[in-house]
């Protein structure tokens, strides 16, 4: 069933695109949301002392001067993972890039959780080798337009890669991680939120997260960090924080809005020569540590 185009914002490299929502919401994935866009921007965090955890990250370096820690193999089901970290660790993180696949940026990031929680992180290729080309990003063509929808309908389809994720935090645990938290960008924020009524992880962390929907938040069973841009829906982002904040587990949540950032600020379209953008980089990993570490701690 075809659901009504809706506007949506979102920002690429130094220019703002509209519309893309009209080829993701016609698309028929389990739990895909409606995008909406909202003019009112506010901050409001159950962090109260980000710059301290900030502080505790190792130093962040631009993609192009960055050497990445992990290594590239197979990986449970996978035929292809990022992996970084202490193998022996009982902690695991399972990360779920945006729609452009591997980056530099992202990787970064899999390597700081790594190392400030001395866990297992798995970033595991989702997408099978066929991200979407952020060089045809937002699509022209109405040819285009119609990969895009097949694209969210087949190798990025929710439903079937939350299955996947669920997967894998089962061999996790079962090869001995008594944690197992995910953290997801854009798309992998909703793959990440939607696994987190799952029961099958045990905390999940979305970044400027695509598709919000308020459903996601009621069938939460464990705590969630999420940490949108300006250029998402903040309403509805309001109302999946009076969900969670009357949760068993609210006291472990985490949020905050980075209302001077764009979607996609910590993943692929991160540009960490930017000051600005640099600082919130580092703020939000160091949030998300500091979230999973209250998770662990209990």
């Amino acid at each position: 069933m075809a659901r009504s185009p809706m506007r949506f914002l979102y920002r690429l490299s130094d220019v703002t695109f509209l519309d893309l929502a009209v080829f993701i919401n016609q698309v028929e994935t389990p739990k895909h949301a409606t995008l909406t866009t909202t003019t009112k921007i506010f901050e409001m965090s159950t962090v109260h002392n980000s710059n301290t955890a900030c502080c505790s990250i190792p130093t962040v370096i631009p993609k192009d001067k960055y050497q990445e820690k992990g290594e590239y193999k197979p990986f449970g089901a996978f035929k292809k993972a990022y992996v970084v970290g202490n193998p022996k660790s009982d902690k695991a993180i399972i990360g779920v890039y945006d729609i452009f696949g591997y980056w530099p940026q992202t990787q970064q990031g899999a390597d700081i959780l790594a190392e400030t929680l001395d866990a297992l992180v798995i970033y595991p290729d989702f997408l099978d080798g066929q991200p979407w080309d952020n060089n045809n990003f937002p699509p022209k063509t109405d040819e285009d337009k119609k990969k895009l929808q097949e694209f969210f309908g087949g190798v990025a389809n929710v439903g079937e890669r939350v299955k996947n994720l669920g997967e894998l935090a089962d061999k996790l645990k079962s090869d001995g991680a008594k944690f197992v938290g995910t953290i997801g960008f854009c798309w992998g924020g909703k793959v990440v939120t939607v696994a987190a009524g799952t029961g099958k992880t045990d905390a999940a962390v979305a970044i400027h997260p695509a598709m919000l929907d308020v459903k996601d938040a009621d069938n939460l069973k464990v705590p969630l960090a999420i940490f949108p841009s300006k250029d998402e829906p903040l309403e509805e982002y309001e109302k999946i924080i009076n969900t969670i904040s009357g949760k068993p587990f609210a006291s472990k949540n985490a949020y905050k809005v980075y209302s001077n950032m764009h979607h996609g600020w910590a993943a692929a379209r991160a540009d960490l020569e930017d000051p600005e953008n640099k600082k919130a980089y580092e703020d939000v990993y160091g949030t998300a540590v500091t979230f999973f570490k209250g998770v662990i701690a209990g």
